[in-house]
């Protein structure tokens, strides 16, 4: 295996070995949070929240959006979000209530779906981005790649459209985290059935199994075409290392598919680097 290649898997692994890190976020403004409180989401509701697509992370309800002054744009959908709700009830048989948790949801708008509030409040500015010349190099030099485009604010590959999709680079912490992420669905991208065949077939025709696997290759692949760009950091090594750690739970914790997954990845970052 390639030098930088083995060097990275390695670091991995030992961080694996600590146990699983705390997640970092690379977009600006952080989790999906309320308006009001200021607090962070959790649970599905990050889930739920973040694959709307906004770059703004503050969430309102309805009347908060009007008790601020504002109003949502006509036509915009909420989004729901859930939470369990705790009823208590008499009961003949017990001096003590029974408590039933309920669950329970209500709608959120995202601020970019409101007009009136305040923007030097909410409005969350971009960063400034700057190319890495040898990342660029990288994805440039990638020959036969899938389409690239910026239309909504979260990473995805298809491999019924061939094509990537990638939020704006100046909503990213630092550009580093754009090209690992942009590696990341590159990675994904060899698995077409035109390239290195690793039978991709969507989240529909996944089982969770081959869902996990396909993404420590991923994670894997970005890594690698990170350190062939000079630009995997130790920031970048514990959030690959949290992401593959978050997946080897899928798969009962088997470190032993991280090298399986080494390999996979680096016949992915050498098509894409036609090395």
């Amino acid at each position: 295996m390639n030098q930088v290649y083995s060097i990275i898997t390695e670091q991995i692994i030992a961080q694996l070995e600590k146990g699983v890190i705390p997640w970092y976020r690379a977009y600006l403004g952080g989790l999906p949070k309320n308006g009001i409180s200021n607090k962070e989401y959790n649970g599905i509701n990050i889930f739920l929240l973040s694959v709307r697509g906004y770059a703004n992370p503050y969430w309102f309800t309805f009347k908060q959006v009007k008790d601020l002054g504002g109003n949502v744009k006509r036509g915009e959908k909420g989004t729901p979000i859930i939470f369990w709700k705790l009823y208590s009830k008499e009961t003949e048989d017990s001096e003590e209530p029974e408590e039933h948790r309920v669950l329970r949801y209500y709608y959120v708008f995202n601020f970019e779906q409101t007009d009136g509030l305040n923007a030097e409040k909410y409005t969350i500015k971009a960063g400034n981005f700057s190319p890495i010349q040898n990342a660029e190099k990288i994805v440039s030099g990638y020959h036969g790649a899938p389409a690239l485009q910026h239309k909504e604010q979260r990473a995805w590959y298809s491999p019924v459209t061939d094509i990537v999709n990638m939020p704006v680079p100046e909503s990213f912490v630092k550009p580093e985290f754009y090209y690992k992420t942009l590696f990341h669905e590159l990675t994904h991208s060899t698995g077409h059935d035109s390239r290195l065949n690793r039978s991709l077939k969507g989240n529909t025709g996944y089982s969770n199994t081959d869902y996990s696997k396909e993404e420590l290759v991923a994670e894997m692949g970005a890594s690698f075409l990170s350190g062939r760009a000079g630009i995997f950091e130790i920031p970048q090594l514990e959030q690959a290392s949290a992401y593959i750690a978050s997946w080897l739970k899928e798969l009962r914790n088997d470190k032993s598919l991280v090298i399986k997954a080494a390999s996979q990845a680096q016949k992915a970052a050498d098509y894409i680097t036609a090395a």
